[in-house]
C-alpha cells in the first residue's frame, strides 16, 4: 500500500527555506526601563540637544543611567578594556544606548548577561572579554589601515579613486564606534592611542578643498564625511555644500552620517530639515545626485525615529538614503542577522542596503573581523531574498586598492589566510609608479580563523 501524505502547508514550505521572512514592524524601545531615564518625557527624547547633553561619556554616567541593572562583572570587564585595548573613547547617545538589550529581564544578573551578549553593545561599548585572547591585533594592523592620510591632497581631502574624493569635514562624531576605521584621527585620545589632529581652521580647510576641486575637473563625486557631518554646524555645512554645487564638474554628493541611526533627532530638527531642503532643491536644479549614507549594523537599531528621519530626508528632496554597514562577528556576521537588518532598512525605513564592509585591519579588531571565505559564503547566503537593487554587496576595502567585491580576489592562500588583489587605477600617490596596475596587494584573514598549520606559521613569524 502506498502511504498518503498531506501536502505541506504554505508555512511548512517556508520553514524549509534557509531563511524565513517575517515582517516585523519597527518599535521604539522604552527608554524608561533604564533607572536614569525613568522620568524622561517623549518631548525630551525627541530633542536633539537633550540627546547630545545626555550622551554616555564615561563610567560614572553609565552607572547613573543603568542604575543597579549592570553588575560589577560588567564594569570590571569594561575597565580592563579601557586600560588595555580601547582605540575609541566612550560616547553613546541615549538613542543608540536604548537599542541595547531591548528585551532583557530587568534584574541585575539577567540584564548584565543580556547586555554582554548584545550585538549593538559589542561594537559600541566593547569589553576586554570580547577581544581575541591570542591575537587581539593582526601583525599587519595599522592605525590608518586604508592609508587615507597618505592620499590627502589638502588636509582632510583624500583623493583615492580617479573620479571620487573623501572630504573629512570634522574629526568628531555624535557617537564613537569601537571598530572605527579612522580611529587614528576621530575622537578623543585613549590610554592606548594618542589621536592625530586636524591643524587647519575649518574655514581654511574647506577653502582648500573647494579650490582643489575647482582645478581638478576629473573629480565628479564627493563624499562629505568626517567624523560625521552631523557634528558640523548646519550653517557651515550648508555653505560648504552650496559651494560644492557651484562646481560644474561635481555630479554626486554624498553626506556620510551615522547620526541618522544613532541620533536621528539631529536630522529631524526644523532648521536642519529646512536647510537640507534648500540644498536638495539646488542639487536637483543642477542635476546633481544628493544622497545620505548612514551606518546601521543591526536590526535592533532601526527604530521608528530612524525611519522618520530617513523619510523626512527623502520628502525634502534627497535622492537616496543608503546604508553602509560593517560586517562583524558577534554583531551581524550571519545570514539571518544580515537579512533581518536589510528587510528592516529596506522594507520599514526606506533605507537602501548598499554595502557591508569587512571590518578594517585596525589594532584590536581581530575579534570582529571575518575571513574572506566567510564573507564570500555570507554573500552567497543572502542572494535571492531581497530585490536585486536592495541586495547589498559585501566588500573588502583592500589597502592601496580600494573596495572590491569579496569574490574579486586574484589569488587566495587559505592555509595562511592571505588573499591577493589587483587594481585598475592609480591613486594620487602612484601616478609615477609603473607597476601599480600589475602589483598584487595582500589582505590578511584573522589568524583565529586559520587551521593549526596557518596559526603556527604566523606564530613563528611573530
Amino acid at each position: 500500500m502506498t502511504a498518503v501524505h498531506d501536502a505541506p502547508t504554505a508555512l511548512e514550505r517556508l520553514d524549509r527555506q534557509p531563511y524565513t521572512y517575517v515582517r516585523r514592524e519597527l518599535v521604539e524601545p522604552d527608554w524608561r526601563r533604564f533607572p536614569g531615564w525613568s522620568h524622561v518625557t517623549e518631548a525630551q527624547w525627541r530633542d536633539a540637544q537633550w540627546q547630545r547633553v545626555n550622551c554616555v561619556k564615561n563610567v560614572k554616567q553609565l552607572r547613573k543611567v543603568a542604575g543597579d541593572l549592570l553588575t560589577d562583572r560588567f564594569y570590571d570587564d569594561l575597565a580592563k578594556d579601557m586600560d588595555a585595548f580601547a582605540t575609541m573613547s566612550m560616547l553613546i547617545p541615549p538613542q543608540m544606548f536604548n537599542t541595547m538589550a531591548v528585551d532583557a529581564e530587568l534584574s541585575p544578573d539577567a540584564f548584565t548577561e543580556a547586555f554582554l551578549n548584545d550585538p549593538v553593545r559589542r561594537y559600541m561599548l566593547p569589553v576586554s572579554s570580547d577581544r581575541d585572547p591570542d591575537w587581539p591585533s593582526h601583525p599587519h594592523s595599522q592605525r590608518d589601515s586604508l592609508h587615507e592620510a597618505e592620499m590627502w591632497v589638502v588636509e582632510g581631502l583624500t583623493h583615492r579613486y580617479p573620479t571620487k574624493v573623501l572630504a573629512e569635514m570634522v574629526s568628531t562624531c555624535p557617537q564613537y564606534c569601537g571598530h572605527c576605521t579612522r580611529m587614528d584621527l576621530v575622537g578623543n585620545s585613549t590610554p592606548l592611542i594618542d589621536k592625530h589632529k586636524l591643524s587647519l581652521k575649518p574655514v581654511d580647510r574647506q577653502d582648500q578643498m573647494i579650490e582643489y576641486l575647482k582645478k581638478t575637473p576629473g573629480v565628479r563625486d564627493v563624499v562629505v564625511s568626517g567624523g560625521d557631518v552631523a557634528n558640523v554646524p548646519w550653517p557651515q555645512l550648508e555653505s560648504f555644500l552650496m559651494r560644492l554645487l557651484d562646481i560644474e564638474t561635481v555630479r554626486d554628493v554624498r553626506l556620510a552620517t551615522k547620526a541618522l541611526a544613532g541620533l536621528p533627532q539631529h536630522w529631524l530638527q526644523p532648521r536642519v530639515v529646512e536647510g537640507l531642503e534648500r540644498v536638495a532643491r539646488t542639487a536637483s536644479r543642477r542635476g546633481v545626485n544628493l544622497a545620505i549614507h548612514t551606518h546601521v549594523n543591526h536590526a535592533q537599531s532601526v527604530t521608528p525615529l530612524v525611519a522618520e528621519a530617513a523619510r523626512t530626508a527623502l520628502e525634502v528632496g534627497v535622492r537616496d538614503v543608503r546604508n553602509q554597514g560593517v560586517l562583524m562577528k558577534g554583531v551581524n556576521a550571519t545570514s539571518d542577522d544580515l537579512l533581518d537588518l536589510c528587510f528592516a532598512l529596506q522594507g520599514e525605513a526606506n533605507i537602501l542596503p548598499y554595502y557591508f564592509y569587512m571590518c578594517d585591519m585596525i589594532p584590536n579588531a581581530e575579534h570582529w573581523r571575518v575571513s574572506v571565505w566567510e564573507a564570500q559564503e555570507l554573500q552567497h547566503a543572502i542572494m535571492g531574498y531581497l530585490p536585486g537593487y536592495a541586495t547589498p554587496r559585501i566588500v573588502c576595502d583592500v589597502p592601496y586598492v580600494g573596495k572590491r567585491w569579496v569574490h574579486q580576489l586574484a589569488e587566495y592562500d587559505r592555509e595562511l589566510g592571505i588573499s591577493y588583489w589587483t587594481k585598475n587605477y592609480r591613486t594620487g600617490i602612484e601616478l609615477e609608479d609603473p607597476e601599480a596596475l600589475d602589483r598584487r596587494y595582500p589582505y590578511y584573514d584573522p589568524i583565529s580563523t586559520l587551521g593549526a598549520a596557518g596559526q603556527k606559521w604566523w606564530a613563528d613569524q611573530s
